[in-house]
């Protein structure tokens, strides 16, 4: 299970993310066995964002009980996905706010040489995404008049700031900003399914 924690930018995190005992969790989230769950090291996952091309350590607990693993993924990198928030953000909010094209939309996300594939990619997502969005973010703002869902879930999270709807979308309601990928539930769960009983 990956939970979020508040990060005011990548340097910060990588300085703080050594410490075991700076973020450690009393409650499992999980299980709710209310004990401090255990260190149990780091995974590393690769990050693209404005300022940052490279690698990132992702700390992870277990928890005594259940056996489970939590990470603390920062906020500001979106599960499954390579690319930062705040680097989509730019991309999404110049091609479909702005109405700029994708060479353009990936310039102002400091990705000049953004394959057009990529962007399509996250339009799509979003766009899947849009009614879902309106619907949640409806507690954190006020809705915003639009011609359609897609420009009104974009001034929203303007409004309210990317990374604070993040943070609320996932961490209150297991939502992804850009939806799950097929392979996951809506809740970000793996789906598994019991083999059905053998005929006699």
């Amino acid at each position: 299970m990956q939970i979020l924690r508040l990060t005011r930018s990548i340097k910060q995190y990588l300085e703080e993310i050594s410490d075991p005992n700076r973020y450690r969790l009393d409650l499992c989230p999980q299980c709710q066995a209310r004990c401090p769950l255990i260190a149990h090291g780091f995974y590393s996952r690769t990050l693209v964002d404005v300022a940052f091309d490279g690698r990132i350590p992702v700390r992870r607990y277990v928890c005594r009980f259940c056996k489970r693993t939590v990470s603390l993924l920062p906020d500001f990198a979106l599960p499954y996905l390579r690319f930062g928030l705040s680097l989509i953000r730019l991309f999404l909010v110049a091609r479909l706010l702005i109405g700029q094209s994708l060479r353009e939309a990936g310039r102002a996300a400091r990705q000049p040489h953004m394959p057009y594939q990529r962007g399509q990619f996250w339009i799509r997502r979003f766009q899947k995404q849009a009614v879902a969005l309106c619907t949640a973010l409806t507690s954190l703002t006020t809705v915003v008049v639009a011609a359609d869902f897609l420009t009104r879930a974009l001034h929203m999270l303007e409004t309210i700031g990317w990374t604070a709807a993040h943070r609320f979308l996932f961490a209150k309601l297991r939502m992804h900003l850009l939806g799950w990928p097929r392979f996951l539930l809506p809740h970000g769960c793996r789906v598994g399914f019991p083999a059905a009983p053998a005929d006699s």
